[in-house]
């Protein structure tokens, strides 16, 4: 029988399997990146590479995790809706993107709420309905920046990806996504009726215990939504989520120049609206070779051969990679916890507040 601090069996067995199918998909992926490379144009391409830009290209990406933090801080609140602080939610975020570079199946996600639920007053399912909101207006916002990208007078003319025009590939996912954002919006104006109805079905299929848990935990999923109709925590939100979108988009069109590749500004929004879905596939932790594919194909629309493509993903794959995984490492310290407790975030709920900043 497993102790209460190891996980079950089924557990043990669910990340097996998450391991795999991430290998999988990310030796699939590579496999396709590299298919037909030319390995002495990619070397060529690592060697031209101006060091100061791509120095700055790092500066850049990881200004990102600073601006997430303040965000966050505008979307998560405590039980009074009183704002919470800042250095024990730093540790979260930087534990939070070093889990999803180290483990599968974005557990980053999952930890970042973990560690915030022992590090202040905030219940886990509230700090991670905090992250979903996050992520429908993280691709809300690309995909509007995306949108201008496409309609930009230098965007070549009938690009596609995967064989479907870029153009349809957005709208179905602003559709998408709009859709999410308006059902989301409903249940948090009104969240008494649907919870009581969530409840009563939970009650009326599962045993008691269950359904008062999952109901306990719908409460914790709608007190993150509060976010919704607070006018002015809600511009605030969308004011920091183009800051963030902005700030990213210009690491990689820094990127481009520090390779000499002549891909227009815009082309820097279209590429991280791509990575932003993309990175969405189920590969390894890291995500890496879905984002070296991702890449190619997008930078093969301004006809950027697939060997110098690979040598830009790869470049600024790996040294954007490196701060936020150290970051994370450091807070992982610092708050006493190890990957292992992380891998358990899943099925966690700590108690709100159970260890100080």
């Amino acid at each position: 029988m497993p102790s209460p601090s190891s996980p079950a069996p089924s557990r043990a067995s669910a990340s097996r399997w998450a391991w795999v199918i991430g290998l999988a998909v990310t030796g699939a992926f590579l496999a396709w990146a590299v298919r037909g490379t030319h390995w002495s144009e990619v070397l060529a391409g690592l060697r031209a590479v101006d060091p100061l830009l791509l120095v700055l290209t790092v500066g850049l990406a990881t200004l990102t995790f600073p601006i997430r933090l303040i965000r966050w801080r505008v979307i998560l609140r405590d039980d009074r809706e009183a704002s919470l602080p800042s250095r024990p939610l730093w540790h979260a975020v930087t534990i939070g993107f070093m889990a999803n570079n180290l483990l599968p199946a974005r557990a980053g996600e999952f930890a970042r709420a973990y560690v915030a639920s022992r590090q202040v007053p905030v219940r886990f399912t509230t700090a991670l309905a905090s992250i979903g909101v996050e992520r429908v207006f993280d691709a809300l916002v690309m995909l509007g920046l995306m949108a201008l990208a496409i309609a930009s007078p230098t965007f070549p003319p009938r690009s596609t990806l995967l064989g479907t025009p870029l153009s349809r590939l957005a709208e179905r996912a602003a559709l998408l996504f709009g859709a999410l954002f308006v059902v989301t919006l409903v249940v948090v104006l009104r969240p008494a009726p649907w919870l009581a109805l969530f409840e009563r079905v939970a009650r009326a299929v599962l045993p008691a215990r269950v359904a008062g848990r999952l109901a306990s935990m719908a409460e914790g999923l709608v007190a993150g939504l509060t976010v919704l109709k607070r006018p002015g925590r809600f511009g605030a939100m969308l004011f920091w989520s183009l800051v963030l979108w902005l700030t990213n988009a210009a690491s990689f069109a820094v990127c481009f120049r520090a390779f000499g590749l002549p891909v227009p500004l815009e082309g820097s929004l279209l590429l991280q609206g791509v990575l932003g879905f993309a990175v969405a596939v189920p590969a390894s932790a890291g995500f890496f070779g879905v984002f070296e594919k991702a890449t190619q194909l997008t930078l093969q629309i301004y006809d950027i051969s697939p060997s110098l493509a690979l040598a830009y993903a790869v470049a600024y794959h790996v040294s954007t990679f490196l701060p936020i995984t150290l970051l994370g490492l450091r807070s992982l310290a610092r708050v006493q916890l190890h990957l292992g407790d992380l891998r358990r975030a899943r099925t966690a709920e700590p108690v709100a507040g159970a260890e100080g900043p």
